[in-house]
């Protein structure tokens, strides 16, 4: 595979699902791959794709909800010249492109019903028929689908085909959100460094400071490997000191004192007391049996943070924590902060 679409992780859920896809890629059947965004379905349809006999076959990539309901159709089964407005000549659609190979449906949950019938024909007899045609065509194409959506329970209301639904599972992968991944936040985080730090030319990789490697174990990715990479190649191209670990991470890259106000919400779309976000719960004291240690612990982590943040220029930190200098630089000795 690509150098960008490499497989990166060593927890047991994250390789059991690679091993299910590595199973299924051999088998003609559909395959349904479920995951949050960023999970990395793209890359899991790939790989049924390279394993399978199929191989060296097109790969077909469609997006479902990146093209008007009205194009779906045409773009999936082709056009006859003159089919519509527009059409001024014969097209053939993704399902003919992909014949012999794999067509690949990202964000299968978005199809329209009408686009759900005509897939579930394409599927069950291997024919496709394009827009302004009475002609059916043959194709054998190999169908994986993706999508971030519960479609059972879309079947279950009636926005999604459950006839379709059942074509199209004979097997399900569920990829696991990053946050489930244990210590894969590390190696991503590490390969994600490396690799932006070469292509920035530096001559080694120093590593996240303590405190930032903390910080992404802890985060919650809900943008999952994508937003991963994301954080920590900006926290790079933006850090100066390349002898130094990266000292600071960015998890908002739109949070800023001069970002724009929203326009005002109408009292009727204003969320209800029960929409409103709790407040965090307070923090729990029962395991504290040293005050003096966990006070330092608290002070140690707050000037490591501010330190990174100001790219460990003492002055603008000592300015930022309301201290002066000769007070900022008895905490970072009497952290040890200059040892990391």
């Amino acid at each position: 595979m690509e150098r960008e679409n490499q497989f990166i992780g060593q927890s047991g859920a994250f390789l059991d699902a690679v091993e299910r896809a590595s199973r299924a890629a051999p088998m003609r059947r559909p395959v349904l791959v479920i995951g949050e965004r960023g999970t990395g379905k793209e890359l899991i349809a790939e790989r049924l794709h390279r394993l399978s006999t199929r191989w060296d076959e097109p790969l077909v990539v469609m997006n479902c909800a990146a093209l008007p309901e009205t194009l779906i159709e045409a773009e999936l089964f082709g056009h006859e010249a003159g089919a519509f407005t527009g059409a001024t000549r014969v097209r053939a659609g993704r399902f003919e492109e992909a014949d012999k190979g794999t067509l690949f449906l990202d964000e299968l949950g978005t199809l329209s019903m009408g686009a759900q019938e005509r897939l579930l024909r394409a599927v069950e007899y291997g024919e496709v028929t394009r827009i302004g045609s009475s002609r059916p065509t043959r194709v054998d194409v190999r169908i994986v689908a993706a999508t971030n959506e519960d479609l059972p329970a879309k079947a279950a209301r009636g926005d999604f085909r459950a006839d379709l639904l059942d074509r199209l599972s004979f097997e399900v992968i569920t990829l696991p959100p990053l946050r489930v991944r244990e210590g894969d936040v590390a190696v991503l985080a590490d390969y994600f460094g490396r690799r932006m730090a070469a292509e920035l030319g530096w001559e080694g990789w120093p590593g996240f400071a303590p405190h930032v490697a903390e910080q992404l174990e802890k985060h919650d990715w809900p943008g999952n490997v994508r937003e991963l990479r994301n954080v920590v190649e900006r926290a790079i191209y933006r850090w100066d000191d390349w002898d130094q670990p990266i000292g600071h991470v960015i998890f908002d890259p739109f949070d800023s004192p001069w970002k724009p106000k929203g326009l005002p919400v109408p009292a009727s779309k204003a969320p209800s007391a029960a929409q409103v976000a709790p407040k965090p719960a307070a923090p729990d004291f029962d395991g504290i049996d040293d005050l003096r240690a966990a006070v330092d612990t608290h002070e140690r982590a707050i000037v490591e943070y501010a330190l990174g943040k100001h790219r460990w220029n003492q002055r603008q930190t000592a300015k930022a924590l309301g201290l002066t200098y000769d007070q900022l630089r008895h905490c970072i000795k009497k952290h040890a902060l200059a040892e990391d």
